[in-house]
């Protein structure tokens, strides 16, 4: 199908609103952008995101919040950036994309992850946007540090930073393969010098989980890193028990680490 024959398609408020969000460049838009620029009573206003859905002109984000496909698109519409999707829901900043969706942007791996995770304060769900899926991961208060912005069609995305990321990966390790590889993945980058590291100490630190603090003490002792940088790090798991760095209890005791360590974590 081509282009005229699409515009042919659309009635003419239709294709009035098409024109003119094209012309604007508009990626996403509101129910009350439709309203304001086109001033619409609400029951038209309905008619014509209707209409406009059915020729995928329009596809829901969330109620009342679409990404606008202009007629170059095709008729199938057109996909979106997926990290512009977080915004939508947390206008007031309260998240980051975060985990696999971070590992392939910072080079940790060249596998790429189809889902986008959304690491926020208020929910946890599920669902596929715009073909998208996504998952809404609810985190504490406590682990929304760390973080950096990416420019995404003049508009701040706030992301996890590398080094937090690299803490981050030995957390939530599966997508690599588990906490082995990700342990390697995590030395690899430290040993070529490939992050700061004050940060990831200082976000070490930060982090809840106290076996991830283990882990990375332990990752960055064995690259080599000096005991100074490494103080604030020992002294966030001096007073705790105990713990196993792998599936049993067998090893050699670190004990300025509080950690049980088998030989293939060396």
């Amino acid at each position: 199908m081509t282009q005229k024959n699409t515009l042919k398609e659309l009635g003419p408020i239709e294709a009035n609103i098409v024109g003119r969000l094209t012309y604007e460049k508009k990626t996403i838009v509101t129910s009350k952008d439709l309203e304001n620029l086109f001033n619409l009573s609400p029951e038209d206003r309905w008619q014509v995101v209707f209409r406009l859905k059915k020729k995928n002109r329009l596809t829901p984000i969330k109620p009342g919040v679409y990404v606008f496909s202009p007629l170059e698109a095709g008729p199938t519409g057109r996909g979106m950036n997926p990290f512009l999707i977080p915004p939508v829901f947390f206008p007031r900043g309260n998240y980051y994309i975060g985990y696999s969706s971070m590992f392939n942007y910072y080079g940790f791996t060249e596998q790429l992850f189809q889902t986008l995770y959304i690491l926020n304060t208020s929910i946890s769900k599920e669902k596929i946007i715009c073909r998208v899926p996504c998952r809404f991961v609810k985190i504490s208060e406590s682990r929304m540090y760390g973080l950096g912005a990416v420019k995404i069609e003049g508009q701040d995305i706030f992301v996890s930073s590398k080094e937090k990321t690299m803490i981050d990966l030995l957390y939530f390790n599966k997508p690599v393969g588990g906490i082995q590889p990700a342990a390697e993945i995590f030395s690899g980058i430290v040993k070529r010098k490939k992050c700061d590291i004050k940060k990831l100490v200082e976000y070490a630190v930060k982090f809840p989980n106290v076996t991830v603090r283990k882990w990375a003490g332990v990752l960055l002792e064995n690259a080599g890193i000096a005991g100074a940088l490494l103080k604030p790090l020992a002294g966030s798991v001096e007073n705790t028990a105990i713990s196993s760095l792998g599936k049993s209890r067998k090893g050699r005791l670190n004990k300025k680490w509080k950690a049980i360590i088998n030989d293939s974590q060396k």
